[in-house]
């Protein structure tokens, strides 16, 4: 039986990810919301669906459904808005009696987690979040590996490269806002930091070596693996090879030397998430709670001097804190 869902959020960069998510596993959008209206990926999925600029209308819309009977109710809201908006928006969609499926982060300070879960408990409704590299077939294959190896294994060396180029609008929205967005490491590394935690524990000592509006590096020990990490979303640190080929972004992680293929397969998770929550699975606020944490006690560091271990992309660098 299809379910119903609104989306908030509808103009932003990930929803059309969402939009075919809820096509493609057979449900039905009833309506979005978005103050900007640049949205005419609607008629590509669901060209039926209310659409709003204005928030109070959405909400009475939602509060309409709420009250017309189980047809008409809303089952999950698909949360697309900025990070700073994620909390509220989940609590918008408990309230009115829908599960929440929301991008991440789920929320940028840890603290805002507590608040969801008793809000879970009093509407029994759940908070589902995009993890969505952890349903990646290389990655699960890998997890299990590092799990058939044991405790006593040796603590793998591992190195993630991420680089995708925004222009100059990117710091005059809410992304480039830390107190929006969280700031690089949230924006676009928490999905990063989430799979380094799922596959290699529990983080026993972080290091920020870098910390400027559009990069961001350090050092992770994780309980199975030392992680140097560099995040930017400037395209002076794009390799040449990938300039030369008209490429805008460069991702790699490279675990003893050997590179991790998340070439195929990557883009198209958002439809496995949606189909895992569907079939009673999906991944919620426990899970989502450790990356949380880790990347704001990132964000809030005090940049230190790398003495050694630096990123190779640092490497040679006199100057780390911009």
């Amino acid at each position: 039986m299809s379910k119903n869902f609104a989306l908030v959020g509808v103009a932003g960069f990930i929803a059309p990810k969402h939009l075919k998510a809820i096509k493609e596993t057979g449900n039905n959008l009833l309506g979005a919301m978005d103050k900007h209206d640049a949205v005419g990926i609607m008629d590509s999925y669901f060209p039926e669906a209310n659409f709003f600029t204005e928030f109070e209308r959405f909400d009475r819309f939602l509060e309409k459904q709420r009250r017309g009977g189980p047809e008409q109710q809303i089952d999950f809201l698909s949360i697309c808005s900025p990070n700073y908006l994620h909390d509220a928006h989940c609590r918008l969609a408990l309230r009115i009696g829908a599960h929440a499926i929301c991008e991440k982060p789920l929320v940028i300070n840890p603290w805002n987690l507590d608040q969801l879960r008793e809000l879970e408990a009093e509407y029994q409704r759940r908070v589902y979040t995009v993890l969505q590299l952890r349903l990646h077939p290389e990655l699960i294959r890998l997890k299990k590996e590092i799990e058939a190896g044991g405790a006593d294994q040796p603590r793998k060396e591992v190195c993630l490269t991420y680089v995708t180029r925004r222009g100059r609008w990117y710091h005059q929205s809410w992304k480039g806002n830390v107190e929006l967005s969280g700031g690089v490491a949230m924006n676009i590394g928490i999905h990063f930091f989430d799979f380094l935690v799922w596959l290699y524990g529990g983080a026993q000592r972080s290091f920020l070596h870098l910390n400027q509006p559009s990069r961001m590096s350090g050092v992770l020990e994780l309980n199975h693996a030392r992680v140097r990490w560099f995040l930017s979303v400037d395209a002076a640190d794009l390799p040449a090879e990938v300039v030369a080929k008209g490429g805008h972004a460069y991702r790699s992680i490279t675990v003893d030397g050997q590179e991790i293929d998340l070439s195929t397969g990557f883009t198209d998770l958002h439809t496995e998430v949606y189909k895992d929550i569907l079939a009673g699975g999906g991944f919620g606020i426990e899970e989502a709670q450790p990356a949380i944490e880790l990347v704001y006690q990132i964000r809030t560091s005090t940049v230190v001097n790398p003495n050694g271990v630096a990123h190779p992309v640092l490497q040679g660098k006199t100057v780390y804190n911009g």
